[in-house]
């Protein structure tokens, strides 16, 4: 007659490591799986494979299974720029798979909500996530970087004409999404200090944030007015990066700035906040972007600068003492 020590043993090839709490009692055999790590289909996949083990076994009429899954903090760092025009998606994107490639459980956020960048910058446009009951399951893509975006919910050239409650509650849709394993979350914010930067300090709390400018004066006016919002709401400010940071000349390589230089690292120095590094005007970057190529997916050059400012925000994050 079938018992528990058989019970187990059926368990061992199916779910090696995953199950515990193993009952056996007139016919019915339950149990407790761990699914932490598992998307919905290996979920799935999982218990098709021990019902129908179990099921096998003499005397095993019914399996009853509880999935349980560890939750995960994950933490939020918004990456704004008070304007439009910067840099905000590039740089975002970059972070976000150069953090990827020092080992961190990273996942983006398109929160611009109006014109979303990011299915065209990690290559999965036309893309549509799935969902998990009332939960969105992010769009996976090449650089291993899950994504959501109201890019992949909209279809193309489609204007998203909503007042804010209404783009606050998208935003809500795509953090609160099933993210599994993901602890740390890239929030690419759209340009300005509106209603979706409300909604997300006030909804989401971002552990930091890091502001975004080039160097020229007008940009950093916008970029302060960024500063004070998220010091209103008590979220550190990470540091500051400059972006369009100097023009090498491909055919004699004079360097020129067409839009200042040093502007952004004198802010932040005035400002009291760290200078996390600048990225160049370079036509590579623009092109690779384009392409659906992030820089830093790259050995090339042009990721350099965009993988030293991750490693300072990783390091910053690692210093960070929990709550």
């Amino acid at each position: 007659m079938t018992g528990i020590s058989d019970i187990e043993a059926a368990l061992e090839d199916v779910a090696a490591g995953r199950y515990s709490a193993v009952r056996f009692e007139n016919g019915r055999a339950s149990l407790v799986v761990n699914v932490a790590g598992l998307d919905i289909k290996a979920r799935g996949q999982i218990e098709i494979a021990i019902k129908g083990k179990l099921l096998e076994l003499d005397g095993v009429d019914k399996v009853d299974l509880v999935m349980t899954a560890e939750k995960v903090e994950r933490r939020l760092i918004a990456i704004g720029s008070g304007k439009g025009g910067v840099g905000k998606s590039t740089l975002s994107v970059n972070l976000a798979i150069a953090m990827r490639q020092l080992g961190r459980k990273v996942g983006m956020v398109d929160a611009d909500i109006y014109g979303p960048s990011q299915p065209r910058l990690l290559n999965c446009e036309g893309k549509r996530p799935e969902a998990e009951g009332q939960q969105l399951i992010p769009v996976a893509n090449r650089y291993d970087v899950p994504v959501l975006s109201m890019g992949h919910l909209a279809k193309p050239g489609q204007a998203i004409a909503w007042r804010g409650p209404m783009a606050g509650k998208a935003l809500e849709q795509l953090v609160d999404a099933h993210w599994g394993e993901t602890e740390e979350l890239i929030v690419d914010l759209p340009p300005g200090t509106g209603d979706v930067q409300l909604s997300m300090m006030q909804n989401h709390k971002p552990v930091g944030a890091v502001i975004i400018s080039t160097p020229q004066d007008l940009a950093l006016m916008d970029a302060t007015r960024a500063v004070d919002l998220f010091g209103q709401a008590n979220i550190p400010i990470i540091g500051m990066v400059e972006n369009m940071a100097g023009y090498q000349c491909p055919h004699c390589g004079e360097v020129s700035d067409p839009f200042g230089s040093g502007g952004a690292e004198a802010a932040a120095k005035t400002m009291g906040m760290p200078f996390l590094g600048r990225v160049p005007l370079d036509m590579e970057i623009r092109k690779a972007s384009d392409g659906g190529v992030p820089p830093a997916a790259t050995d090339g050059p042009q990721g350099l600068a965009f993988r030293e400012i991750a490693l300072r925000l990783a390091t910053w994050l690692d210093n960070q003492k929990p709550d």
